[in-house]
């Protein structure tokens, strides 16, 4: 299995062959691997990654003392590796960044999001009801549910389907191809909607195995390599400087 995290940003469309294809645009920001959890440890396998960045004030020690060395993330999602052949888990150290070469195009994935709230909505809308006729005396009753129960109980059932709240619920969308993949801009291209608003978390899941960077280096431990040819330092003694004699009386 393979996996990564992304940005949905927008939908637009590609030509393939003479032909419009509608795809969704993700970015893909670095994925590194924060966390493996084993069965004899933790109780089942999985794997936690981070991605996206965030100020180190909005960050709590706890989940500053778990990223290390790696960056301050500002997801972090895990994936359960209970379904895949034993001593997968082995093959995976905190540290490593997935590469976005782990996905080609035409590979079928699944996709997992939250999906758009939409506040408060009748059953038309949320559940697809044919709602009432239009003739014989019906009267602002078009967009009604109807009856919701019998005479007998006299209450209404668990699960009965009627208005609410719609969207904002975790959705998976299964069997999206990819179309493209952009390494320099770091963009995948899936085909079709992907649920979810715009910059929203979007995880993606396939069949295959992971590709890491190899020139990879931790985001703390990053250093900025400046020429100093040309330019003086000067050093400062850190001792304290002499004390002025006192004059005499």
């Amino acid at each position: 299995m393979k996996f990564i995290l992304g940005k949905k940003l927008f939908m637009t469309q590609l030509w393939r062959d003479d032909r419009v294809v509608p795809v969704t645009c993700i970015q893909v920001e670095p994925c590194v691997i924060t966390q493996v959890k084993t069965k004899e440890r933790d109780g089942y396998r999985g794997v936690q990654i981070g991605t996206g960045r965030r100020a180190a004030k909005n960050i709590a020690k706890p989940q500053q003392g778990h990223f290390g060395a790696w960056g301050n993330f500002q997801y972090q999602r895990e994936f359960n590796l209970d379904c895949e052949p034993a001593g997968v888990e082995e093959q995976l150290s905190v540290g490593q960044q997935i590469a976005l070469a782990t996905f080609v195009p035409g590979d079928r994935v699944q996709v997992t999001s939250i999906s758009k709230g939409r506040g408060f909505q009748g059953g038309v809308k949320r559940h697809g009801f044919h709602g009432q006729g239009r003739s014989h005396g019906v009267k602002d009753q078009q967009r009604m549910p109807g009856s919701v129960g019998a005479t007998g109980p006299a209450h209404i059932f668990k699960g009965t389907r009627m208005p609410g709240r719609y969207g904002g619920r975790q959705v998976t969308v299964k069997n999206l191809e990819v179309v493209e993949v952009d390494e320099a801009n770091g963009y995948l291209y899936i085909r079709g909607a992907v649920p979810g608003w715009r910059n929203n978390l979007v995880a993606i899941i396939g069949s295959g195995e992971l590709i890491f960077k190899t020139d990879q280096a931790p985001a703390a431990e990053e250093e900025i390599k400046q020429d100093t040819a040309g330019t003086k330092i000067v050093e400062e003694s850190t001792d304290n400087p002499a004390e002025p004699e006192p004059a005499a009386a």
